[in-house]
């Protein structure tokens, strides 16, 4: 539901614009008949875009934007003047306004103009919501073969609307598995709602996910959507969903089975329609039979099943993340771009990352950016516990089973990528230290392998 709230002094302009907004698109709306009731409003219900007049007595539109602003309001106002004064608007958009209109405007450029605000009102909560997501964690970078076979998965898995479960050790990289289901699902320009079960306070679980209304519990202010509400259309991600208490769980699996969610301290139900992405990199199965964990709950969300190989599975795809993560470390630092020697991406692809998989190495990539000076990090940049555990711990082995063949593949990936890192790719050079009888040779291995320089920049 689309709520637009009207503000104006003059009842029955207020009333014409409701009702053409209602008939035009369908939008719900409020009306407001001044500054201090449109305030009230806006904190108290979950408003999509705000018609605001400018000109009304006691606090005006300006005033109005002032406040929005002060109280952290992130609401698309559109302002409106009978006066023909533009420089007034003019002043209102450096005030925060998203744009303005006159009174004279026919009402099919108003109700397109509402739809432009709160598309890019959506836009720009998916942009922030990406560049948070994305951020420098980047586990869809590579062409190993426990890598593509996960992004085959999620192709098959994306077009399907049913709830689909992420499994992976922690630092895999879940979040961005979700994302990748959503881009390439049935509706990729709709919402990408994320929620940490684990980061949340078991008093709050149950109003973060389904809402509430104003004065509901103590410090319930004002009205709020939760997670299901905000990700309908699109996709909503619950990350280590093991550790949603047990009444949440109880409550989540009636939203899934009914698609309908109740906020907290109201009595009228709101239709959801949402797909739920869960993570968790407990073994959900151990928590149901140990109690801790709802069975019928773990088999709506067990529809399809994505496993996140840990980066131990995937040490081939080392080189090409490091140089990914070096690339964008430096220029969030506002660094001079830096390279990778040979011996320090072999030192990297040695170690076998199990405390924190691609977190970990992203971490330690930090780490050697700050510690170097030079324009090229070398083996000594490699923190010592990093070196010394990659000569000295044996190689813990996956909690996902592979078969000989897949295990096989990547052994010859590591070989053949520290060879060509060390020759700085130069296929000939390469061929005559891996023994073989000359380029063509090594480049056939490499078509085998799925293994090609360019792939360093492209995922």
């Amino acid at each position: 539901m689309t709520l637009v709230l009207i503000v104006d002094d003059v009842p029955a302009m207020a009333e014409q614009y409701a009702y053409d907004l209602k008939r035009l698109r369908g939008y719900e709306t409020l009306i407001a008949k001044s500054g201090r009731t449109a305030l009230e409003s806006l904190t108290r219900d979950s408003i999509d875009c705000v018609i605001l007049d400018l000109e009304m007595p006691g606090m005006d539109g300006f005033e109005v934007l002032r406040s929005v602003e002060r109280l952290g309001l992130r609401v698309p106002i559109i302002v409106y003047t009978g006066t023909g004064n533009y420089d007034r608007c003019v002043e209102a958009i450096r005030l925060g306004a998203y744009s303005f209109i006159d009174k004279a405007e026919p009402m099919e450029r108003v109700a397109q103009e509402v739809e432009n605000a709160i598309e890019r009102r959506r836009l720009s909560a998916e942009v922030t919501s990406l560049r948070r997501g994305f951020g420098l964690e980047t586990p869809l970078i590579g062409t190993s073969p426990a890598l593509s076979k996960l992004k085959e998965a999620i192709v098959r898995v994306a077009p399907v609307p049913s709830a689909a479960l992420i499994v992976g050790e922690s630092g895999t990289g879940k979040e961005l598995v979700a994302r990748e289901l959503h881009r390439l699902g049935a509706n990729p320009r709709g919402p990408f709602v994320a929620l940490n079960s684990a980061a949340l306070p078991h008093e709050l679980v149950e109003s973060e996910l389904f809402g509430h209304e104003r004065g509901a519990f103590t410090g319930a202010t004002a009205t709020r959507k939760g997670a299901f509400e905000a990700a309908s259309g699109g996709t909503l991600f619950l990350d280590e969903i093991g550790d949603l208490p047990a009444n949440a769980q109880a409550k989540m699996l009636r939203v899934l089975e009914e698609r309908k969610v109740t906020r907290i301290g109201a009595s009228k139900t709101i239709d959801v329609n949402a797909r739920v992405v869960a993570a968790t990199h407990r073994d959900l199965e151990k928590e149901v039979a140990e109690g801790r964990f709802r069975e019928d709950l773990f088999y709506r969300l067990n529809v399809h099943v994505l496993r996140v190989p840990p980066l131990r599975d995937r040490l081939s795809d080392v080189p090409v993340l490091v140089e990914h993560l070096v690339a964008a470390t430096c220029e969030r630092f506002g660094m001079k771009p830096k390279t990778v020697a040979p011996a320090a991406v072999e030192a990297l692809m040695a170690y076998d990352w199990r405390r924190n998989n691609i977190r970990e190495l992203r971490n330690v990539v930090e780490r050697m950016l700050i510690a170097s000076d030079g324009d090229e990090l070398t083996a000594k940049a490699v923190p010592a516990e990093v070196r010394r555990t990659a000569h000295d711990a044996p190689r813990t082995s996956s909690a996902e089973p592979r078969t000989f063949e897949e295990q096989k593949q990547e052994a010859e990936r590591q070989i053949v990528i520290q060879a060509l890192e060390r020759n700085a790719w130069h296929v000939t050079r390469t061929a005559k230290e891996l023994g073989l009888a000359d380029h063509a040779s090594l480049l056939k291995v490499m078509r085998r392998l799925g293994v090609q320089r360019d792939t360093k920049a492209s995922e």
